[in-house]
């Protein structure tokens, strides 16, 4: 008798446990989705025409200099390995010191050489945790060419006027979105929200950009 009860109460605290594991889960998704307009994300009153398309776009409006933005980096590196395939992610930097200004040089330089999407993490982790001034040509050029870049198609690309070109943009489209602070996320030119304003911050994120881009998806012209 005593392992007949013995093995239902312990048929019984299965099954508990896997209903609280449930309901947390179910929790966690509801709060995903539930983003509250006003606390969580802010709409636009003047939504901003895309440069996606079809495709719903996210912005995210960064630094390299910004040690919040490197913080963010990993969940941003989860979230695109599970992008919705119509979902197109673009970095626009900002520029709030002169430093950032070059560290957004060095960002389209790297784009330029197919290698920001394999090395943004590194130049983070360079900047923020290895304190090497990558805004200084000279530091970034010796760091391109220790990472196997060619030294000299780097250094044209941070002079180029195609690159100045693209930093200048990107000061223009910071100020069109009235960006205060980084990193921030636009979504589909209508939504804006940052981690302080997402229940568990960095780790938040990725779930909140899904839910943004869901109510974005859903609130576009049916084809």
């Amino acid at each position: 008798m005593s392992n007949r009860y013995a093995r239902s109460s312990l048929h019984w605290i299965t099954r508990a446990a896997a209903a609280v594991v449930l309901l947390a889960a179910m929790v966690a998704g509801t709060s995903a989705q539930e983003l509250v307009e006003g606390r969580n994300y802010a709409r636009l009153k003047n939504p901003q025409p895309v440069e996606s398309g079809k495709s719903i776009e996210v912005i995210e409006f960064f630094s390299y200099g910004c040690p919040h933005c490197g913080d963010l980096e990993p969940s941003i590196q989860a979230w695109l390995k599970t992008k919705p395939a119509d979902v197109q992610f673009r970095r626009v930097p900002v520029m709030f010191q002169q430093r950032w200004e070059n560290l957004a040089r060095v960002f389209y330089t790297l784009e330029a050489m197919g290698e920001e999407s394999k090395l943004s993490p590194e130049v983070f982790t360079a900047v923020n945790a290895k304190g090497i001034p990558l805004w200084n040509e000279k530091d970034f050029l010796d760091w391109a060419a220790a990472k196997g870049l060619d030294r000299k198609k780097a250094e044209d690309l941070f002079k180029s006027f195609a690159i100045v070109g693209k930093v200048n943009r990107a000061k223009q489209q910071a100020q069109v979105y009235n960006i205060q602070s980084t990193p921030t996320i636009v979504v589909d030119g209508k939504f804006i929200t940052g981690s302080d304003r997402i229940t568990g911050g960095h780790a938040g994120m990725p779930a909140a950009i899904d839910a943004l881009v869901a109510k974005a998806r859903a609130e576009r012209p049916k084809s």
